[in-house]
């Protein structure tokens, strides 16, 4: 049932459908992860799921890298943020914006295997904050493992009780758990 909800998410998400009782508001509240990948071709080419190889990257700043991945990802330019990040990351290792930023864009590419590594270097250098968990369990449920995606989001919401971003990812994962049972 996880898996199929999953794939219902992801496909609502990515062909722009009407999504019933709120799961629109998922793309609207969940920060730093707001935005939905559009469907057809990327940006940098016809792999979406590829980071964007930027010829001149290396003559960005940590700064200029990090302004530029925020530019993409709200963007929906996942390849490109992804690339800035790395960037941003490699430049200031002890900056956690960068890593968040990182995982965030190779989530919405579909690179777990990525993402994941960056999760751990995050929760090394943060431990776990409402925002690390928040942002796990929005990847979870990205990849359709709702049971994780809703014990990361409660531990978050344990970390800040009033996190409205925390509170609407459980109220729509708890929506999407009822209308598959319907």
């Amino acid at each position: 049932m996880n898996r199929r909800l999953g794939r219902l998410f992801r496909q609502r998400f990515r062909l722009g459908l009407p999504v019933r009782h709120g799961l629109l508001a998922l793309a609207i509240v969940a920060l730093p992860l707001s935005g939905c990948s559009s469907a057809g071709m990327s940006a940098f080419g016809s792999n979406k799921l590829a980071v964007a190889e930027i010829s001149n990257i290396e003559t960005y700043t940590a700064d200029g890298a990090l302004t530029e991945a925020r530019a993409h990802f709200r963007n929906d330019n996942f390849g490109y943020s992804a690339a800035f990040y790395k960037r941003a990351v490699e430049l200031a290792p002890n900056r956690a914006e960068g890593y968040v930023g990182l995982s965030a864009s190779y989530d919405r590419l579909g690179r777990f295997d990525l993402s994941d590594r960056v999760y751990a270097s995050l929760y090394q250098m943060t431990g776990g904050t409402a925002q690390y968990f928040n942002n796990v369990g929005y990847s979870y449920m990205l990849r359709g493992n709702l049971t994780e995606a809703l014990k990361n989001f409660r531990k978050a919401q344990k970390l800040e009780p009033d996190n409205l971003v925390v509170a609407n990812n459980i109220q729509i994962l708890q929506r999407a758990a009822a209308d598959s049972r319907a």
